[in-house]
């Protein structure tokens, strides 16, 4: 397999408009009407510095013109193997890319790689292909649950092809169900972990039951008002996205998260510590691994207030706390035999101790297997893409993960989890 670089040539822009470099990414488009969301996903990788070579099916035409996948990557466009017949393009692309993403990959496509066809540019491609290939599934509900689909899906996993589960949401009219289309911005980021790292997303959390606590929980104070803290839900997602790419069956309890739901995982809607401590503990009974990367509020106003608080009756009372309920801990102390747990702690530092010795008093306090430290602040992992970490692993070993996007950082933590269910098991 071909190992990938971290800086990937870019595509002119002066007024030859000739593209020098070799394509790094090869983009596959489906004829399914999804393909105009790869459109979106040409111009994130694009933006991130990568060079995009679409290949789309003759039938994705039919949706999205040869022009517009021109303007979009700056690279001629053909579908067939009949064009620059002499460049061999069906062979010299698959041996020259660091990653090829099929999306939409429709079924008539998935059966076509799995069975080794190539009757035209892009399944050519896929038999020629040394790189790790990433497969973003879309079709109706039926066409996904059928064995023939299923049975085509295994075989491309078991090969080593990264097929993505489908999202669960509106299809084509009033059909709704899985098989939609991932986000762009979803498959982007497993596109880059796999140009970063291409043995990322191993299948070895098949079978695996993870449970993911995400975003940030909010306390009310009167109808209007809430305590609450900073977390967007983007770290909580990426384990979720990664984990499901790696074949567990995941599930999150997501607080107060504004973000689309991450394909193939059961989705728990919370508001609050006391909700999201019920879901946790109730779903944590049938989890084999289970992930606290919420942040959970601390505090609570004692006093909740059933209308709004108004700002002309004068100056307010003052605004008494109480502890809400430590999750992390009770999930240790319920815990099933072989379950592995993470938590997460977001730390700023004191006069007393830094960031790191907070994480490791933290860890002998609550009793997990896995405590992943990052520090917070502005700017700093709440409400941005990236993260940095030191996880700490209760039997002493400590792994620093250096600034990166928060796939990354999930990938690693992933591992560790990994190691610790082999062990077990062993």
């Amino acid at each position: 397999m071909m190992q990938p670089t971290h800086s990937l040539p870019r595509r002119r822009s002066d007024d030859s408009s000739h593209v020098t470099s070799t394509p790094r990414v090869l983009l596959g488009i489906g004829g399914g009407i999804a393909a105009y969301k790869a459109c979106e996903l040409l111009r994130l990788l694009t933006e991130s510095g990568h060079d995009v070579q679409p290949i789309p099916t003759r039938s994705a035409l039919r949706f999205v013109g040869t022009a517009t996948w021109e303007a979009l990557s700056g690279h001629p466009v053909a579908w067939d193997v009949w064009s620059a017949v002499p460049d061999v393009p069906h062979v010299r692309l698959g041996r020259t890319a660091e990653l090829i993403v099929v999306a939409p990959a429709t079924a008539d496509l998935l059966a076509k790689a799995a069975h080794g066809l190539a009757d035209d540019l892009l399944s050519a491609t896929l038999l020629t292909a040394r790189c790790p290939v990433l497969y973003a599934p879309a079709m109706h509900t039926e066409m996904w649950e059928h064995p023939a689909t299923r049975d085509n899906v295994e075989t491309l996993r078991r090969r080593g092809g990264i097929v993505m589960d489908p999202a669960n949401g509106r299809l084509t009219g009033a059909d709704s169900g899985p098989g939609r289309l991932p986000e762009p911005v979803e498959i982007a980021e497993v596109a880059r972990l796999l140009l970063a790292r291409p043995d990322a997303l191993p299948r070895d959390l098949a079978g695996v039951r993870v449970l993911i606590s995400a975003g940030g929980t909010r306390e009310p104070l009167d109808p209007v008002r809430f305590l609450g803290n900073r977390s967007s839900g983007r770290q909580g997602w990426a384990l979720a996205r990664v984990a499901a790419a790696r074949g567990a069956t995941v599930s999150v309890v997501a607080a107060n998260v504004e973000l689309p739901d991450p394909a193939g995982a059961r989705m728990i809607r919370v508001g609050t510590a006391e909700q999201m401590r019920a879901a946790m503990l109730d779903a944590a009974a049938q989890a084999d691994v289970v992930v606290m990367a919420a942040a959970v509020a601390d505090f609570r106003p004692r006093d909740t207030h059933e209308h709004k608080i108004k700002k002309d009756a004068g100056e307010p009372d003052a605004v008494v706390l109480a502890s809400t309920p430590d999750i992390l801990t009770e999930l240790v102390a319920v815990r099933r035999t072989g379950q592995v747990i993470v938590g997460f702690a977001a730390e700023t530092g004191d006069a007393e101790r830094d960031v790191l010795a907070h994480g490791r008093a933290k860890l002998v306090r609550k009793g997990c297997d896995l405590l992943v430290v990052n520090a917070v602040g502005e700017g700093k992992a709440f409400g941005v893409d990236t993260n940095a970490a030191v996880i700490l692993g209760s039997d002493g070993t400590s792994v620093e993960v250096g600034h990166g996007p928060k796939t990354h950082l999930a990938a690693v933590v992933l591992d560790a989890v990994s190691a610790r269910l082999i062990g077990s098991a062993g």
